[in-house]
């Protein structure tokens, strides 16, 4: 039996895969983005508060990206090999971001001089930048393809990363992050930061609709290969619908002041965005820009049967209760952030 409730496992595995990415992306998006904001935040208190917002949650949002690699290696492991083989810079640029982000975290309360932790906040917010800049730089090859040889692995140099489409979609994914990440911070603060955070997600937010516009209008007339699926489909319709109305629901809801609902639409705009790529991509894993045989697909990077169908077991199991674990951290730690003695 190749699938399951007809459909092949391999298929199942690319949803198990770009579902994670999806939560990775939610999740971690706003500490990046609260981290890349950090520096506008002037006072020493602001700034604890800023950090303790997400303190309970940022290592254990990283989680997801571990589950996303192992998800790549047990479903598709010629495509776990080529991806980080191919993306060994930017990837290293992007791991290197996450280490010096957990250093600036834990060690800036470590003293209290001043010089002390503001030079921490300059690495702490510059790692974050840096991370999402990696992040939106993969995001951006990875949907529009790169070099590959007949050995499925990569055949250009480090500056074939760096196209025109791959910087827009880089610097979209920080305005969004940025965004989302201002929303959070909403959330969890008030008084006279609660409004810095307000002015802060709103300006994020235009940030975030102009490069998305640029980017999009650029994907439009020079890469129409990455609508062609959702034009042909009008089921498809329904995600650039839903996340349209995300988008615009985001300014509306913050001049309500009802952060949750705006935190919703910002989370629903990062999963259509990835999902909308995720169709144009398929059944590629890495499309070959240089010959469309060489592209890695769900069909020749699969792991064995019998391996996705055992693994793919296990995933239902343990994904719903990271899932559950997730939730269970947010409502423990929910409500408004208020400093102690164990604060940062």
């Amino acid at each position: 039996m190749n699938n399951f409730l007809g459909i092949e496992y391999n298929v199942w595995w690319f949803l198990v895969f770009g579902a994670v990415i999806s939560g990775y992306a939610i999740l971690d998006g706003f500490d990046l983005g609260a981290g890349a904001l950090h520096l506008f935040l002037k006072k020493e208190n602001s700034r604890r508060i800023a950090l303790n917002a997400i303190g309970p949650v940022w290592d254990g949002n990283e989680v997801w990206l571990v589950i996303g690699g192992g998800a790549l290696f047990a479903g598709f492991p010629v495509a776990y090999a080529a991806i980080f083989s191919a993306f060994y810079i930017p990837f290293m640029i992007f791991m290197v971001g996450l280490i010096w982000r957990a250093v600036a975290i834990e060690f800036r309360s470590k003293e209290p001089g001043l010089k002390w932790r503001w030079a921490w906040d300059v690495v702490y917010s510059f790692a974050c930048i840096v991370i999402a800049l990696s992040l939106g730089l993969m995001l951006g090859n990875v949907a529009l393809g790169i070099p590959l040889n007949e050995e499925h692995e990569f055949s250009g140099t480090w500056l074939t990363f760096f196209n025109p489409f791959s910087i827009m979609v880089s610097v979209t994914a920080l305005a969004l992050f940025m965004t989302h990440g201002a929303i959070y911070l909403a959330m969890k603060t008030e008084n006279r930061l609660y409004t810095k955070l307000t002015i802060l997600a709103k300006n994020a937010n235009i940030f975030f609709v102009v490069t998305f516009g640029i980017t999009s209008l650029y994907t439009l007339l020079y890469i129409p290969h990455l609508s062609d699926k959702i034009r042909s489909n009008p089921v498809y319709f329904i995600l650039p619908l839903l996340m349209f109305l995300a988008i615009a629901n985001i300014p509306r809801q913050l001049n309500k002041g009802k952060y949750r609902y705006a935190f919703i639409s910002s989370s629903v705009t990062i999963a259509t965005l990835l999902a909308m790529v995720a169709i144009e991509v398929f059944p590629n894993l890495l499309y070959a820009t240089n010959n469309a045989q060489n592209s890695i697909t769900i069909t020749n990077a699969a792991s064995s049967v019998k391996t996705m169908k055992t693994l793919l077991v296990i995933a239902l199991i343990g994904t719903p209760l990271v899932a559950l674990y997730t939730a269970f951290v947010f409502w423990t730690f929910k409500g408004k952030v208020t400093l102690d003695e164990a604060s940062y």
